[in-house]
């Protein structure tokens, strides 16, 4: 199962980007679970000091910018 974790303060985009996370998974078929992160203090942990951000697997993969859906299934593949 993945674990994809969107971080961000509850922001327009970050609610997009966690849209496009649970459906990217969905169309893939991929068991994953979608956490929101947006305590800042896990976000800076995580190095991240530009939000949305998306992390797979606990990996930082994009930082600053709403991934498409097809990015997102890139990732998951």
């Amino acid at each position: 199962m993945k674990r994809m974790q969107v971080l961000g303060t509850g922001c327009a985009k970050c609610k997009k980007l966690t849209e496009n996370a649970q459906a990217a998974a969905k169309e893939l078929g991929v068991e994953a679970t979608v956490e929101k992160v947006e305590d800042i203090n896990e976000i800076t942990a995580f190095g991240v000091m530009m939000t949305p951000a998306l992390a797979i697997d606990g990996q930082v993969k994009a930082v600053g910018k709403v991934l498409t859906v097809d990015d997102i299934k890139k990732m998951l593949v």
